[in-house]
């Protein structure tokens, strides 16, 4: 565990959670890190068969206990947090069957409630930004607060991202997880109702991971928009840049931003500029081109429109990425109408990962299945709207290989 955590954080962060400041210097020295147990597990079973285990992570400054579960088929490994509901590790093999954690995180506590720029937290109740953090429902208006610029990013400033969720592991025959729990009462970060969010990861036998989401509300109808803020570097976590990645994203428009990373409300078409990738393509390939939606972004910080018919399942290809040297692969299904893809624009260098290194601009890129940003205040794009009665639900797959 770190010893060095700046204080000047973990106060804000403690600010956030309504904690004082004797609670944050608990939350800095907080509880041992469970042992790293992964290796162990995957080195001890072939694969196809699913094992789960629960461990100790930490204790928040209230004496709440947060536990890491992690589960294996023998290949892949995941390790989930019930602080966020959060992806800490994802370990697959390289073609060569050298496995490595190809997801950013931390290996301790305060640093996820101090540093973590959501990494592979479960986002909620809206994922993405939302204009000044203001929005209309029903003729009564809501404010969120704002903690991106003037506008609201994942949720506000205490999202889904940083609540301590109830877990319940899901095993069967073919698939081994955890279905995660967390209800958000009527005012939460000013958003109306009462809403009970279960968000189910499971891993299967052929190394895929799902993610199901589903939502109620009670009181008052809301708006909601669950993903996953997930940074991949498929060639290992603190590697370097993922400008060699290469991506083939299935989306003949993008949603446009103005200086604020807010939509502008136009679907433009891809074609012709750095947001096309339709064909394979290395994603630094145009990546520090002058195209003024990459200047306002930093790179790509952009929501992509989905193209393609779905399958039976409901999903559909969205997006591919390949890593070369290692060979490592993630395909994503989903049945959102769109991702943002983001490629570690402001990743600075200032804080290190879990495995001790630094994490610089575009060490990693993040894929969220979504609705699109700010669509409460957008009328011509998909609504987010939830009502009592009526059941939110969404799932999204990420498929591990080689080639």
């Amino acid at each position: 565990m770190s010893d060095n955590l700046p204080r000047r954080q973990v106060l804000r962060t403690a600010g956030a959670l309504g904690l004082g400041a004797a609670a944050a210097g608990a939350l800095a020295s907080g509880a041992e890190a469970a042992p790293d147990k992964v290796t162990a597990m995957t080195s001890q079973h072939g694969h196809g068969r699913l094992e789960i285990r629960k461990d100790p992570f930490g204790t928040t400054p209230d004496g709440t206990t947060v536990d890491v579960y992690t589960f294996t088929n023998g290949r892949v490994t995941i390790s989930m947090l019930t602080w966020g509901a959060t992806l800490q590790r994802i370990e697959t093999p390289d073609r060569r069957g050298h496995t490595a954690n190809i997801s950013l995180g931390f290996d301790n506590l305060p640093d996820y409630a101090a540093l973590s720029p959501y990494f592979g937290a479960t986002i909620g109740r809206y994922g993405n930004r939302i204009a000044k953090g203001k929005f209309t429902l029903d003729g009564t208006s809501y404010q969120i607060p704002v903690n991106n610029g003037e506008n609201a990013l994942h949720g506000g400033t205490t999202g889904f991202d940083k609540r301590v969720w109830k877990a319940k592991v899901v095993q069967t025959a073919k698939a081994v997880g955890v279905a995660f729990s967390y209800v958000s009462p009527d005012g939460e970060m000013g958003f109306p109702g009462t809403l009970t969010s279960t968000v189910t990861y499971t891993l299967d036998k052929q190394d895929n991971l799902k993610i199901d989401y589903l939502a109620t509300v009670a009181g008052k109808p809301t708006i909601v928009n669950l993903t996953n803020h997930v940074y991949f570097n498929l060639a290992g976590e603190g590697s370097g840049s993922i400008d060699g990645h290469v991506l083939q994203l299935n989306a003949a428009k993008y949603t446009p931003v103005d200086a604020g990373l807010i939509p502008t409300g136009e679907l433009a078409p891809v074609a012709g500029t750095p947001f096309d990738f339709n064909k394979p393509t290395a994603i630094g390939k145009r990546l520090r081109g002058d195209h003024p939606q990459l200047v306002i972004g930093r790179g790509y910080d952009h929501n992509f429109v989905l193209s393609g018919q779905a399958g039976a399942d409901g999903q559909r290809v969205a997006a591919r990425f390949w890593e070369p040297d290692s060979g490592r692969t993630i395909t994503v299904h989903t049945d959102q109408p769109g991702a943002q893809f983001y490629s570690g624009n402001f990743l600075d260098g200032t804080f290190s990962g879990i495995s001790g290194k630094a994490y610089r601009q575009g060490d990693a890129f993040a894929f969220e299945t979504q609705h699109f940003p700010d669509s409460p205040n957008q009328p011509n794009f998909p609504s987010t709207v939830l009502r009592p009665g009526q059941t939110y639900k969404s799932s999204t797959t990420y498929s591990f290989g080689t080639k």
